[in-house]
């Protein structure tokens, strides 16, 4: 080995050692978050809880059909929803717990046929026949 390649060996260990040195990094820390109210609910007792439940059911496509039929405006049903007593919300919130929030069920509908086509294109796309009959 000649002079010139023991200098460049010590120097890049040298360099080598005082970069890890410097730029050491301490280790990381994980843990759990806090939990913190987001603000977006205001569900502070039974009642609220029912309510919610209540207007839900009122969303509901069917059921404000029906209302409309009845000659009742959704105005109407939520002003009659806010002026009733708790048993009475939570006797109705009790009743609408089997009926679908919001919506008529076209969403699942959706979501059923889009699995299907996926599907269909994956054993398409695998040389597979599809046959249906």
């Amino acid at each position: 080995m000649n002079r010139s390649s023991k200098r460049f060996r010590f120097w890049t260990a040298a360099l080598l050692v005082v970069s890890m040195s410097v730029l050491e990094v301490g280790p990381a820390a994980a843990g759990l978050a806090p939990s913190r109210v987001s603000g977006t609910t205001s569900i502070t007792s039974v009642r609220d809880a029912d309510m919610v439940m209540a207007q839900r059911v009122l969303e509901n496509k069917v059921v404000a059909q029906k209302l409309r039929d009845y000659g009742v405006t959704s105005a109407d049903a939520q002003v009659r929803l806010a002026s009733m007593s708790d048993q009475d919300v939570h006797t109705l919130a009790s009743a609408s717990k089997g009926l679908p929030s919001g919506g008529d069920g076209t969403g699942a509908i959706i979501g059923v046929l889009v699995v299907v086509i996926l599907v269909i294109v994956v054993l398409r796309l695998m040389n597979r026949q599809v046959v249906v009959r």
